[in-house]
């Protein structure tokens, strides 16, 4: 394995890379040094092509977002199976021409998106497949917390609303139809630092993300509704709550009209707790091998990046936009 770049996410990659059975770190790179002292006894390259030159397997890409595109086709064209840090690149121009490009060279490209690889979020997904929820209504998300200093080159959609709207398709499996977004800009910065989106998935589901940067408490919350209850995943804390759609209902009218529902037993399942990225390297790792395993495409990525892309669109508008095909 090598790794191209050693920011504040390159550097836990290397570390989970050294740990993984079955992967060996053996080059490094990056142009400004290796700031976090990841590097061990391996000399820090300079670029892509020293990486190349290096003779690796495959490579984790963890550069930054304008810089994905470049990086990405460098190693398709030398060969080499890669994994590319969300979002796959910084425009769906550009990421569909990542994903085309190591269809074209026969080569695994895969997007890192770790929240896939959350223990709460695998087990609410392997729990609504078995039809634990039965039809799912809906979807919603929070993500909210402090300013982040380590992002420069995107806003809060492409850095983490793009997380919510990844994870919400393969919850529910299915793509985006229809998204709307309302942006705002507080921080004075180029990029938004908040964002409300709501939309519908083509099965019919019905999914909302709040989603900022600028909140003092630091929330991760996904929420799953369906005909026979609710899944709550804290993906801080890695627990999963079940709330059943109960069978007795209340004799308060007011309040049996309030909740619609009737209110059943809540459930906190007790589930192994793995480190995500850990999990996220062993999937690519597996796929590489030719095993079974649930890596995210770079088509899935880039439908991603067309989701994003219409959320801004969307605020720039104040319209509704319909995600093509």
């Amino acid at each position: 394995m090598g790794l191209i770049g050693l920011g504040s996410m390159g550097r836990h990659h290397a570390r989970v890379i050294r740990e993984v059975e079955g992967m060996e770190l053996v080059a490094v790179a990056d142009p400004v040094g290796d700031r976090h002292g990841v590097a061990g006894g391996l000399e820090v390259l300079p670029d892509v092509e020293a990486l190349i030159g290096a003779g690796i397997d495959a490579a984790m890409v963890a550069v930054p977002t304008y810089l994905h595109e470049e990086v990405a086709l460098a190693l398709a064209a030398a060969g080499v199976h890669t994994m590319v840090e969300k979002p796959i690149a910084a425009t769906v121009e550009e990421g569909a021409r990542v994903a085309q490009a190591f269809t074209e060279a026969g080569m695994l490209g895969a997007v890192g998106y770790v929240e896939r690889c959350n223990p709460a979020l695998l087990e609410m997904r392997r729990r609504i497949a078995a039809g634990e929820l039965g039809e799912v209504y809906q979807i919603t998300t929070s993500r909210q917390g402090p300013f982040p200093g380590r992002i420069a080159d995107v806003g809060v959609v492409k850095d983490l609303a793009t997380h919510d709207i990844d994870l919400t398709a393969w919850l529910a499996g299915s793509p985006y139809e229809r998204v709307c977004g309302q942006v705002s800009h507080r921080s004075g910065r180029e990029h938004e630092d908040m964002v409300v989106a709501t939309g519908r998935l083509a099965n019919g589901v019905i999914v909302a993300h709040t989603v900022n940067w600028l909140s003092p408490m630091k929330i991760r919350q996904t929420v799953a509704t369906g005909e026979k209850g609710a899944f709550i995943a804290n993906t801080l804390s890695g627990d999963l709550t079940f709330v059943a759609n109960g069978d007795v209902t209340s004799s308060w009218e007011a309040d049996r009209q309030f909740r619609g529902v009737s209110e059943g037993d809540s459930v906190r399942y007790a589930i192994a707790r793995r480190e995500p990225l850990r999990v996220e390297q062993e999937n690519f790792r597996d796929a590489l091998w030719g095993r079974p395993s649930d890596v995210v495409s770079m088509a899935e990525g880039v439908h991603t990046l067309q989701v994003v892309e219409a959320i801004l669109a969307s605020a720039r508008a104040g319209e509704t936009v319909a995600l093509g095909g």
